[in-house]
């Protein structure tokens, strides 16, 4: 290949959640090997941190950040969105042009298809996928994802079943495709010290039922110490529900063993629990039991998504969604058999380890820009 140097375009609709945080740790790594990006996203959606995070990423962005009105759904914005790209690409001589989430994917290629002269790759982060189609608009964005199908030089993956969900929603990519995971930094895989007053466990994630909350209440009912007293778990986050899962936890008279402390950055809550838990009901590839076990707690987690995928040569530690028997019986263990979960951890750490660095992350992603560009 005689490209060294990219010039690329990353294009995501809101700059939050899991979806920014893949999209600045590539960002950074590319800057580091000296590829010139810019950045494309919503002018609207964010929260309220969002400018905080766009500031630190900008000495990493040579190329501009560009605010672009991005409706969530389909809008009059889904016309003039590829537009601003395209001439973007221009503007800069933007050799790759890489689409986050089903927006992001969607203007990528539709800014190829009306002119632009580069190599479009999306990864789509569940994105599309969480549309059904029996609605219309689902029917809609899968159609346009079949259809810019021929537009894509590659579709990249964040996980295996990701893969496997998008050729049984959309179908088998007929364009170039490639799973390669999530990655993290080095100085996450620095171990956390638990605070002297640590919970038995935290929680950290959005207050909502898809996050399994309410069987994480119901399993926290009934779970003891070594001594008999009660476990304690912290929670960390907010959401729509927090309201519902505060009913709960008072109707069981947990009160005084669940505290919640609202939204707070996740390693820092790693010190103040000694078991991570990720109960969730439905996941893609969380980073949340990336981090928690990179920063090396036991993490007891459901078998959802690509959950197995993180756990590896420890996914049969992996429960069942949506039980609070079986996630009870698997923080009960823990608490019974700390030598157990802390051996877990460690195999379950050497895994994350070798297969979930951003180098890793960013050498496959690289090649893929490399292969997918002339070399003339």
């Amino acid at each position: 290949m005689t490209q060294s140097k990219l010039r690329v375009l990353q294009v995501m609709r809101a700059p939050v959640g899991g979806l920014f945080r893949h999209v600045a740790d590539l960002t950074r790594e590319l800057a580091s090997r000296g590829h010139e990006v810019g950045l494309v996203v919503d002018s609207i959606a964010n929260d309220s941190q969002t400018e905080e995070r766009l500031k630190a990423l900008a000495e990493f962005v040579p190329l501009g950040i560009h605010r672009v009105a991005m409706p969530r759904v389909l809008g009059k914005g889904d016309l003039l969105a590829p537009m601003a790209v395209r001439r973007l690409c221009r503007e800069h001589n933007i050799n790759v042009v890489h689409g986050h989430g089903a927006k992001g994917g969607f203007y990528a290629r539709l800014a190829r298809l009306s002119g632009a002269q580069v190599a479009a790759l999306y990864t789509p982060h569940g994105g599309v996928l969480h549309y059904s189609g029996k609605s219309p608009t689902g029917r809609i964005f899968h159609f346009l994802e079949r259809a810019l199908m021929r537009q894509t030089a590659a579709v990249i993956f964040e996980s295996h079943y990701a893969k496997a969900t998008y050729a049984t929603v959309i179908g088998e990519p007929t364009c170039g495709s490639a799973i390669i995971h999530n990655g993290l930094t080095a100085e996450e895989f620095i171990a956390v010290t638990a605070d002297k007053d640590a919970a038995d466990f935290v929680f950290v994630g959005e207050l909502r039922a898809l996050k399994g909350i309410f069987p994480l209440v119901e399993a926290m009912d009934g779970l003891k110490r070594a001594d008999g007293s009660p476990a304690t778990l912290v929670v960390a986050g907010d959401g729509a529900e927090r309201g519902a899962m505060e009913a709960a936890i008072a109707a069981r008279g947990l009160g005084d063993f669940i505290t919640l402390v609202g939204a707070q950055p996740a390693r820092a809550m790693f010190a103040r629990g000694r078991i991570a838990l990720v109960p969730s009901l439905a996941e893609s590839l969380p980073y949340v039991v990336l981090e928690a076990a990179a920063a090396q707690l036991p993490v007891i987690a459901t078998n959802v998504g690509g959950i197995g995928e993180i756990f590896g040569p420890t996914a049969d530690d992996l429960v069942p969604a949506g039980s609070a028997d079986a996630l009870r019986d698997k923080m009960q263990a823990c608490l019974d058999h700390p030598e157990a979960a802390e051996a877990a951890m460690k195999i379950r750490l050497a895994h994350i380890a070798e297969q979930f660095s951003v180098k890793r992350m960013t050498d496959a992603i690289e090649a893929q820009y490399l292969s997918a560009i002339p070399t003339s």
